[in-house]
């Protein structure tokens, strides 16, 4: 296959990736604490021999999360947070401590405020968070502050990773911080809301019809390319 071809496939394979992130993308607009995925391309030039022109293919090489603030809703759940300005959630899995934006939480059978997969939330201190049985109001103020029936018990932490550009989406609503997490500065928590997803549906759409069409182009121009190189076989076998 000669140069062309290679690459035609090689943008393909790149385009491909995209069509998955931004389906993926448009899959999880309604998805509490999402945060949309992009994808960065790189270019690698090639010189060649004699003075023929230089070789470039581009190559999809990292993906990139946009930290967005997303919509805020306001639900009324006592347990129900929302982070407005920067930071995380810190949630205790299995798998090691991870951050998240979604914030629908609920007391479990040992009091511990934990997410739908029953992950326990970690206040500043990364310890879990506990609601007395026989508390009859909870309050969250902005800066965390967990009381119950005016009497404080602790502070929900906020943390942001240590090195942002270290950080790894886990699933859709978590990431990992592979260099360690840090307090962070400039958020607040808001009681009775949830953050949605920060995908632009519309902008998401157009993206996806974008890439889609590019793809059938590269698709077209690879049989041109066949049907020529055929062509040009079957002339000199003649």
């Amino acid at each position: 296959m000669e140069n062309a071809g290679y690459t035609v496939l090689n943008r393909q394979v790149g385009l491909r990736q995209e069509l998955q992130i931004v389906a993926n993308n448009i899959a999880n607009m309604t998805t509490t604490g999402f945060r949309k995925e992009g994808l960065i391309f790189s270019e690698y030039v090639h010189a060649m021999d004699s003075g023929a022109p230089s070789l470039s293919m581009a190559r999809a090489s990292a993906r990139t999360t946009d930290l967005g603030q997303g919509a805020l809703t306001q639900t009324g759940g006592q347990f129900d947070l929302a982070i407005e300005g920067s930071g995380f959630f810190l949630i205790e899995t299995p798998d090691g401590n991870r951050l998240t934006r979604a914030g629908a939480f609920t007391p479990n059978d040992a009091g511990e405020l934990v997410t739908p997969d029953g992950f326990r939330l970690l206040d500043n201190g990364a310890a879990p968070v506990f609601i007395p049985p026989d508390a009859r109001v909870v309050s969250i103020a902005s800066d965390g502050t967990l009381s119950a029936d005016d009497r404080a018990l602790g502070q929900i932490g906020l943390f942001a990773p240590a090195d942002p550009s270290e950080l790894a989406r886990q699933n859709g609503q978590m990431f990992r911080a592979d260099a360690g997490v840090e307090p962070a500065e400039g958020g607040a928590m808001l009681q009775g809301f949830l953050e949605g997803s920060n995908v632009n549906a519309i902008a998401e759409i157009t993206r996806l019809i974008e890439v889609q069409r590019a793809y059938e182009a590269s698709q077209k121009l690879l049989d041109q390319e066949h049907e020529r190189i055929r062509s040009v076989m079957q002339t000199l076998g003649k």
